[in-house]
């Protein structure tokens, strides 16, 4: 059995972005970037679906997914492959998203529905830079990474 443990829970919570891969009719990748994500219960993921059509009608006709939660500046993160499910207002997973997306945002941003994913399976996702770095720890990735994203902030606010 799957067991989403409060680390998880916690990670998911600081990164706030994750892709949502599924599969379209033709066969090829759709990928979808989510800022809802949440441990819903020790097996279940939640997400909102604010305008993400093609998630959904994806899900509609094959409910697998693939989800991705990495944090860009330690480089890792965790991979989740599971099974969705669609909620609707009036369920237990729909106001577990929706109510604290609108009371941060306001009922501005839409919440068509909820996608509760049942989790099969969870793997860490580590750069390899920690298997072929020499003397690599996450906490001098993150230091290196958060120079790096300053650095190019710094020069795209001078275009």
């Amino acid at each position: 059995m799957i067991n989403l443990s409060s680390e998880i829970a916690k990670f998911i919570e600081n990164v706030q972005l994750c892709f949502v891969a599924t599969v379209n009719a033709d066969g090829t990748p759709n990928l979808s970037p989510k800022g809802s994500l949440a441990v819903f219960d020790a097996g279940h993921l939640v997400f909102a679906n604010i305008a993400s059509p093609n998630t959904i009608e994806n899900i509609r006709r094959d409910p697998h997914v693939a989800i991705n939660v990495i944090d860009m500046f330690t480089r890792r993160g965790y991979g989740f492959d599971g099974v969705a499910e669609i909620k609707l207002e009036g369920t237990p997973e729909y106001a577990f998203v929706a109510d604290p997306l609108w009371a941060e945002h306001g009922k501005a941003y839409p919440v068509h529905q909820v996608l509760k994913v049942a989790v099969n399976n969870v793997r860490e996702v580590r750069s390899p830079a920690y298997t072929f770095g020499e003397g690599v720890t996450e906490a001098g990735l993150s230091e290196a990474f958060q120079k790096t994203y300053a650095d190019r902030a710094a020069e795209t606010s001078h275009d």
